[in-house]
């Protein structure tokens, strides 16, 4: 199908309105939280704030962004927006990369040009990929989501599955996601392995992850385990950096929604502490995303009015249940490639060889095809933005020969 590229273009009078927001922002008093124990710090948000309202460069972003093709289509009535970098190489293969929350499509930006052009970094152009990079429905620009309140990991992995088949025609193509991406990308492992070359994703959870009636509550509501002081610290530590979010998202994603869809500040809060928490920035989020940075993905969630539709992905995939397609095993049949992260390892695992052992010796390695395991000590939980190089690399190793 031939289809007419679409730039991304914010109109102005939306960043006018962004803007005004910024500058008529009632702050909270935020007393005794410089360290931050009570979340992000208002001394820094300020400032990211005032950056945000008068010296960031929204249309400088948007030119980075138009340096690819940009397409926004309709998949059976889903709007997706998605971005596209032709590969170079003698028989480039056809990607589609699945981003997370609160991620944007951009967080893939560091690693499209090396895969869709792996001779023009040092790389074989037999290993080049034709890069497909869509918004998940109700993030970004894939919006507004109206007709599908239901949206879901599984859900979208059908729209996936169409737009690669059905809207851009191929007949076989790989997948890779982080994150919720993951789960999506898992799904198409489970669902269309025989259409697939195979699927490389960030984390290897089973596709039950977010049912049961304590979703929310990464212990399923039981007290933590005797052992070691060390480990329930680490424990304790690890579901700190992640219920808040979880909990809020599966129960009350509506009613949070209204105060961060009306105020840019309580949104970028919102999503600066998960930025902030989840990477591997040893105490400073500007060591791994720039104010710019930080300001570009958070005006493609402002610009999109996508954090409603967001975020009720979380309740969505507990409120629908995932259903198996077969029962075979394993239950991801296509063949799988998985990156591990030294930011993400569990407590009382301090090595990458203790990570990939962890793996294979817990309930979740039977659910995949495993072809390709690989754990770096350092990197958190945006992988490809954090640690594009080894990505790549892990990826490239997942489909070749494939």
């Amino acid at each position: 199908m031939m289809l007419d590229p679409t730039p991304i273009h914010v109109p102005d009078d939306v960043l006018d309105d962004l803007r005004r927001r910024l500058t008529t922002t009632k702050w909270p008093l935020d007393a005794g939280n410089e360290d931050g124990y009570y979340g992000v710090r208002r001394s820094y948000l300020q400032e990211l704030v005032a950056y945000w309202a008068d010296g960031f460069d929204w249309r400088a972003a948007e030119r980075a962004l138009n340096a690819y093709e940009h397409y926004r289509v309709d998949v059976g009535g889903v709007p997706v927006h998605f971005l596209r970098k032709p590969g170079v190489g003698p028989k480039p293969r056809p990607l589609i990369l699945s981003h997370g929350w609160p991620w944007t499509f951009w967080h893939w930006s560091k690693v499209i040009d090396p895969l869709a052009d792996p001779g023009a970094f040092g790389g074989d152009p037999a290993d080049a990929f034709d890069v497909i990079v869509p918004s998940l429905p109700g993030f970004g620009f894939s919006t507004p989501l109206t007709d599908q309140p239901d949206m879901n990991f599984w859900k979208i992995a059908d729209v996936w599955h169409s737009l690669m088949t059905d809207v851009l025609g191929y007949s076989k193509y790989a997948a890779g996601g982080c994150d919720v991406g993951a789960l999506v990308t898992g799904q198409l492992g489970h669902k269309y392995a025989d259409e697939l070359y195979g699927i490389h994703i960030g984390s290897a959870l089973k596709l039950t992850f977010f049912e049961g009636d304590r979703a929310w509550d990464l212990s399923g509501g039981h007290p933590l385990p005797d052992g070691p002081p060390e480990i329930r610290e680490g424990i304790v530590a690890f579901e700190r950096r992640f219920a808040v979010h979880l909990a809020a998202h599966v129960l009350d994603p509506s009613t949070l929604s209204y105060g961060l869809s009306d105020s840019p500040v309580g949104m970028l809060a919102w999503i600066l502490e998960r930025w902030t928490t989840w990477s591997d920035n040893d105490g400073d989020v500007e060591n791994v995303f720039s104010k710019d940075d930080l300001l570009t993905h958070a005006t493609i969630y402002w610009a999109g009015n996508a954090i409603d539709t967001s975020i009720r992905t979380y309740a969505n995939n507990n409120r629908y249940p995932w259903t198996p397609s077969h029962d075979r095993l394993p239950v991801i049949e296509a063949p799988t490639g998985i990156t591990f992260v030294g930011f993400e390892n569990p407590p009382g695992v301090k090595t990458s060889e203790q990570r990939v052992q962890s793996f294979l010796a817990g309930d979740r390695a039977s659910w995949y095809n495993h072809v390709n395991i690989t754990a770096h000590d350092r990197g958190g939980h945006f992988i490809p933005w954090e640690t594009p190089d080894e990505w790549v690399d892990d990826l490239r190793r997942t489909f070749r020969g494939r």
